[in-house]
């Protein structure tokens, strides 16, 4: 390995990340949130903007699951700490089967309802109906549009940070057979100060624990991952700004300096040595 290999640390100089993704804004993302909030969690619920049910019908006894909630009732869940709302498409249409045009709108209106809605920024999505949609027309669209990451359903069972943020993967659905293994795998894995983090990203829909009647399986792989000192805890914007953030120091020919000209504070090691550069700080670097 090169001498002066840079790997990133995430804030606090931690070597791991968790960070959840879960689409459709139904009422079952409720009882997930409560879970997550519980054990320290923080993730991102992707939303169809013009599939919110009339508040009145939420109100009313349904039979089934995969209920769509209500805009009152979005706001109040996904306004949390912890929580961030993100695109799915605003009718969760098929997008590789529709011209330029009006996956831009579906895009973009789903952009400007949802930040209306929460008062903020949104540039996060997961695609609907998963990986087919993420075509190079599609792409280049979400770009046009402003999109910074797009979930796919690819599930790679690895630990690996994204590099294609507008084909990103998961490590895994939790409907994985080998969760607990790979679980176990994230949390047992030491990560020397010269080697990559780890980043453990789970995706899903709330509605399948209902209708497999196994909620334990999310009760448990949040027990276990839950509320660790050696765990950064992010949402998946927050995943995004930080390794952008990273990927933008700016380091002196002879690596004796760097420079952050972003807004965050960057951790990262160089020669088994941990650095904390700080936004718009040019830092000495300790080559001996």
């Amino acid at each position: 390995m090169p001498i002066n290999s840079i790997f990133m640390r995430f804030p606090g100089g931690l070597a791991k990340c968790l960070t959840l993704s879960y689409d459709d804004a139904v009422m079952e993302d409720f009882r997930l949130v409560e879970i997550m909030k519980k054990h320290g969690l923080r993730g991102t619920f992707n939303i169809n903007s013009g599939l919110y049910r009339p508040h009145e019908k939420c109100l009313l006894p349904t039979e089934g699951t995969g209920h769509r909630m209500s805009v009152e009732m979005a706001t109040e869940l996904f306004s949390q700490d912890g929580i961030e709302p993100a695109v799915h498409a605003h009718m969760h249409s098929h997008l590789q089967t529709q011209p330029p045009a009006q996956v831009a709108y579906e895009i973009m209106k789903n952009r400007e309802v949802l930040e209306e809605q929460f008062g903020k920024i949104v540039r996060g999505m997961a695609y609907p109906f998963g990986t087919c949609a993420c075509t190079d027309q599609v792409v280049e669209v979400l770009k046009n549009c402003g999109i910074t990451y797009a979930r796919t359903t690819v599930s790679t069972e690895k630990f690996s940070i994204p590099t294609d943020w507008l084909r990103m993967p998961a490590t895994c659905h939790h409907k994985n057979p080998r969760l607990g293994e790979l679980t176990t795998a994230f949390l047992e894995k030491r990560v020397s100060s010269g080697a990559e983090p780890l980043l453990f990203y789970l995706w899903g829909h709330s509605y399948e624990f209902e209708n497999d009647q196994n909620w334990e399986i999310i009760e448990h792989f949040a027990e276990q991952m839950g509320d660790r000192d050696d765990i950064w805890y992010a949402t998946n914007d927050e995943l995004y700004e930080y390794v952008e953030a990273f990927r933008s120091l700016v380091f002196a020919s002879n690596m004796r300096y760097v420079q952050n000209p972003s807004a965050k504070t960057v951790c990262f090691t160089l020669r088994a040595k941990p650095y904390t550069v700080a936004p718009g700080e040019t830092l000495k670097l300790d080559l001996n």
